[in-house]
């Protein structure tokens, strides 16, 4: 049994993650601020395994890495649009808090760290999948923060420190902190609500794409696997197969529900980012391939919905939430006394 710290344990994979750590036997420490709320894991926390720790990577006290065998730095703002929305928030949490993480880990004895990184640093592609070996292009904060995130963590990276960079797709699925702002999630969605499917940025553009279960598998291998094969590598994560212009992706999704769906291409600014990925590292090196596709996370986000299982509020929409947060917090300031709300 190893113990293993996830920083963003509360978010859309941290969640996913924690609990398949725990399914395979280890003991969970889950860093987060919880802004999806704590009680994602409600039915976690009766695992004697599982610690939660509601904290900020930013401050969290140094203690938390005594008897760490590994870390997974889940913690960030997540993807583009949210990272735009405040950069010098973003670059505090995504690079420096990330970067804080890894140096606290290494001096205080921990073995191993993964990175939540992402193919988005890729940014506009040469039209040739992008592997491992090709120069990051990042086009936004978020994916500038991811490759500054790796290269503070890799210059600590020796004998003793193990580190990996897992480069992830874009990622869909159902998952305890639901998210309708990912492709394949909110074309879903919009088909089941609308009957419609909206193609947004042209189209044309190329995006890889996993499973959040997935996701969660790829961080297990890692972690399992012996640090002479990951330390000191960076791996994108993913399916050659997997990659799909966004306007064929809808048209799969399209197909895929049991009711008549009409894909509407909606005039919006053109998405710059365009990469198609290659992914035979990670399964040369680690045996890892997807064990869904696309198609299959819009059927079983199609099934939630129909049962109520899952539903579409501001929460699920990450940077209205953060937006909504932020609000919050300023009308709160604006109207307290001395320190107080009401009380």
């Amino acid at each position: 049994m190893s113990t293993f710290l996830i920083t963003g344990a509360g978010g859309y994979i941290g969640t996913a993650l924690t609990d398949l750590l725990l399914e395979k036997g280890h003991k969970v420490i889950g860093l987060d601020r919880y802004f999806f709320g704590e009680d994602l894991l409600k039915e976690t926390l009766d695992n004697p395994n599982f610690t939660l720790v509601k904290d900020d990577i930013r401050s969290v006290d140094p203690s938390i890495f005594k008897g760490v065998d590994g870390v997974c730095d889940m913690a960030a703002l997540s993807n583009d649009p949210s990272g735009d929305l405040d950069p010098a928030l973003t670059k505090s949490i995504n690079h420096e808090g990330r970067a804080r993480i890894s140096r606290l880990a290494k001096e205080n004895g921990v073995r191993r760290y993964v990175l939540a990184s992402s193919c988005s640093v890729y940014g506009a592609g040469s039209g040739k999948a992008s592997s491992e070996q090709t120069e990051p292009n990042p086009l936004t904060v978020y994916a500038e923060c991811n490759i500054k995130a790796e290269n503070s963590a890799f210059a600590l990276c020796d004998d003793d420190f193990s580190v990996t960079s897992l480069r992830l797709s874009t990622v869909y699925g159902l998952s305890k902190r639901m998210r309708f702002d990912l492709a394949v999630n909110i074309m879903t969605y919009h088909a089941f609500s609308k009957n419609e499917v909206q193609i947004t940025g042209g189209g044309e553009q190329w995006r890889p794409f996993i499973h959040v279960q997935d996701v969660a598998r790829a961080f297990a291998t890692v972690l399992e696997s012996d640090t002479k094969v990951v330390s000191g590598e960076v791996f994108n994560v993913g399916g050659n197969g997997h990659n799909y212009q966004i306007a064929t992706l809808a048209y799969l999704i399209r197909e895929e529900l049991p009711f008549p769906v009409q894909v509407n291409h909606v005039l919006s600014d053109p998405d710059r980012r365009d990469y198609n990925v290659a992914f035979e590292k990670i399964k040369d090196v680690l045996g890892f391939v997807p064990e869904f596709s696309p198609m299959d996370g819009a059927k079983e986000i199609y099934e939630a919905l129909k049962v109520n299982r899952v539903k579409f509020d501001t929460k699920t929409v990450t940077v209205k939430w953060y937006k909504y947060l932020s609000d919050a917090d300023e009308v709160i300031n604006r109207v307290k006394l001395d320190g107080r709300l009401l009380r």
